[in-house]
């Protein structure tokens, strides 16, 4: 099946309210999950405190997906960026992904679809998850779970992979912990004791280290 779009492709997306700004990349061709064909989007920080699908967590993820030969697509959501609309408190943000995801399904049928989302962008994703048939993997970087739905009587529809760094400014990390303790779902946790929300000096090692689940995780047939 051939892609059909360019390598890396700024592209629109008629979204709930409007327009929504987003990227497609190509997956390595000559990458783990290549054969496969499988598609990730991606969800990005909260809008507020200015998360965009530019943020360098988002852009590891789409680095690690991409070079394991998963296709990306990161967006911005409403408001955000050249995307339509305004910030509506993770609701509106919930249908711009089912939006997208509807976009996908129809650009590219035959692609397995994955979920990842940092921060606010993680219950977004998480949320939305419930509403994929064939979901193949979640992957949610530093998750407030104290103040966002996520998981439905601990169960995903899919294998999870939960990042969080001890040190986070923002994000309850032992609540995190706690919470990663209760899923019933295969869920792999990545801690990392001295990072903070944004993981500074920890991109790579993330990258890396999160590959390695992806690749126990994610079926390659």
């Amino acid at each position: 099946m051939n892609f059909p779009f360019a390598k890396e492709q700024e592209i629109f997306i008629s979204g709930p309210v409007g327009q929504l700004q987003a990227a497609i990349h190509q997956g390595d061709r000559e990458g783990f999950f290549t054969a496969r064909h499988l598609l990730v989007i991606v969800c990005h920080p909260h809008p507020v405190h200015g998360g965009t699908m530019d943020n360098k967590v988002v852009t590891t993820l789409m680095r690690t997906y991409r070079d394991l030969g998963i296709h990306v697509l990161r967006f911005n959501f409403r408001g955000v960026g050249k995307s339509e609309g305004s910030f509506d408190n993770a609701v509106g943000e919930v249908d711009d992904l089912l939006a997208v995801i509807a976009w996908a399904k129809q650009q590219l049928p035959q692609s397995p679809l994955l979920l990842a989302g940092f921060s606010f962008g993680s219950s977004i994703a998480a949320q939305a998850s419930y509403q994929v048939d064939g979901l193949q993997h979640l992957t949610l970087v530093a998750p407030p779970v104290e103040r966002y739905p996520y998981d439905r009587e601990g169960q995903f529809p899919s294998p999870l992979a939960v990042i969080q760094g001890d040190k986070d400014e923002r994000v309850i990390a032992e609540g995190v912990y706690q919470w990663v303790a209760t899923l019933q779902s295969p869920a792999e946790l990545l801690r990392y004791p001295e990072a903070g929300h944004f993981f500074h000096g920890y991109l790579t090692q993330i990258k890396n280290d999160l590959t390695q689940v992806l690749l126990r995780q994610i079926p390659a047939a």
